[in-house]
């Protein structure tokens, strides 16, 4: 996770390099209690996504559109166990450039996803065929290890509206900070952190400099959980070292499982099927292509004028956190299905005219009412001065005979201009011009002169 206070899992036994010798056993779901040699004791709480519900993760668009449960898959539904260098050797074996070491911390990782985490990785084995392809190309554009495409699997659990206790949102699990700093847009109405693509390609670049700065693919990892300080104070600490498990001790406890964990998702996503974990069934969604739009569209609009589902138009769309394509601030991306891309562009204007009264009801422009504003008197004014509340009375006389020849309406919920022409006899080109209307948007409870 980037610059937040993550909390981690930990499990451990012996630190590779270190000598310091650890044992550990799980006290509930969300902790670990660690031991080290003299009996010390640490709790340490499991990370966010390690938490996430196989149920939660099923609630997705494309999870229910597009990921099935295999029932041709005909292993037992049991985790398999192996002895340490039966997975020393398949971690030495991953075509990887990082380095992926075994020790008991990464075994207690490997464990858990295995184990009661086995149908989360089935959904992220599913899920994969969405994300993977894109994580690729966004590490291959920078020259970043590809294996680094898995760090999603501890971040989010590969759900892309995740968003954590501390705000960190998206399959990266960007904070606001770095996700601004990189080049993504957040707003009321736009959140870049959860476009898979746009939060790729500022994942890679933000890995890029982190690696500028360690030169070493596990301490880039750490600082992506804890921050370059964090690592930085860490290495002072151990005496200038720039080894992961030489810092280790010195470490924030929610990032000292970090590398362990994310050792152990390289591990699961490549050795599922000997620890008998089926993939959930994937169908690939059908293709898509972007548009650019220079005025305010709302999802709705395009789902009723275009025939699409609205939450299949959120799930390409996962940046409009409003439902909100925000044109008008800027020429904007919006995602769609290719069989409906031909007709959306035909039917821009027809599309976003539709029910704009009701969708959008930010006015641009507003009168204030001068029949309600407060009128104040002076007791003590009037009486000082002869003839003050005659001048006064005359003054509204003239100002009732001259309201006599007008007539004001109140606007009623749904009401749209036209329905408020009709009602009155009149146009709505005279609506604009007598109330100094520039659009169509009208609020429920104002008045409106009509005459």
């Amino acid at each position: 996770m980037i610059f937040k206070n993550k909390v981690i899992v930990l499990a451990a036994s012996l630190l590779l390099g270190s000598g310091l010798q650890m044992f550990a056993q799980d006290v509930n779901d969300n902790e670990i209690t660690v031991k080290d040699k003299d009996g010390r004791e640490e709790v340490i709480d499991v990370p966010e996504s390690m938490g996430t519900e196989f149920d939660d993760l099923l609630q997705e668009y494309y999870s229910q559109k597009y990921l099935k449960v295999d029932d041709d898959c005909n292993y037992r539904d049991e985790n398999r166990t192996y002895e340490p260098e039966v997975y020393v050797d398949r971690l030495k074996r991953l075509p990887n450039i990082m380095e992926m070491p075994y020790n008991d911390i990464v075994q207690k990782f490997i464990d858990r996803y295995t184990g009661r985490l086995r149908r989360s990785v089935s959904y992220m084995l599913g899920a994969s065929n969405f994300y993977m392809p894109i994580f690729e190309d966004a590490l291959s554009a920078y020259d970043i290890p590809l294996e680094l495409k898995y760090l999603p699997v501890i971040e989010s659990a590969l759900n892309p509206k995740a968003t954590s206790r501390v705000g960190a949102a998206g399959l990266w699990q960007f904070m606001p900070s770095t996700g601004k700093q990189y080049g993504l847009e957040i707003n009321s109405l736009v959140d870049e952190r959860r476009d898979p693509v746009k939060a790729s390609y500022a994942a890679a670049r933000y890995l890029r400099d982190l690696y500028k700065i360690y030169g070493d693919w596990s301490l880039v990892i750490a600082a992506y959980n804890c921050g370059p300080q964090n690592v930085r104070k860490a290495m002072q600490r151990a005496g200038g070292e720039a080894d992961y498990w030489k810092i280790y001790p010195y470490l924030p406890r929610e990032t000292k499982g970090y590398v362990p964990a994310f050792i152990a998702a390289n591990y699961v996503m490549n050795y599922y099927c000997e620890h008998n974990i089926c993939p959930m069934r994937t169908t690939l969604p059908a293709k898509t292509d972007t548009v650019v739009v220079t005025r305010d569209i709302h999802l709705k609009q395009i789902a009723d004028m275009c025939g699409v589902n609205l939450e299949e138009l959120r799930a390409l769309n996962p940046q409009y956190r409003r439902d909100i394509v925000n044109g008008n601030s800027k020429p904007s991306v919006l995602r769609l299905p290719i069989s409906v891309v031909n007709s959306f562009i035909s039917n821009e204007d027809s599309i976003s005219n539709y029910q704009a009264d009701q969708l959008f009801t930010r006015r641009s422009l507003v009168e204030v009412d001068e029949q309600t504003q407060p009128r104040y008197t002076s007791s003590k004014r009037t009486s000082s001065k002869k003839g003050y509340g005659r001048s006064s009375k005359k003054s509204k006389g003239k100002k009732g005979k001259k309201g006599r020849g007008g007539k004001s309406v109140t606007v009623r919920n749904g009401d749209t201009l036209s329905e408020i022409a009709e009602r009155n006899h009149t146009t709505v080109s005279k609506l604009r011009k007598l109330n100094g209307i520039k659009g169509s948007n009208i609020r429920a409870g104002k008045k409106i002169k009509v005459k």
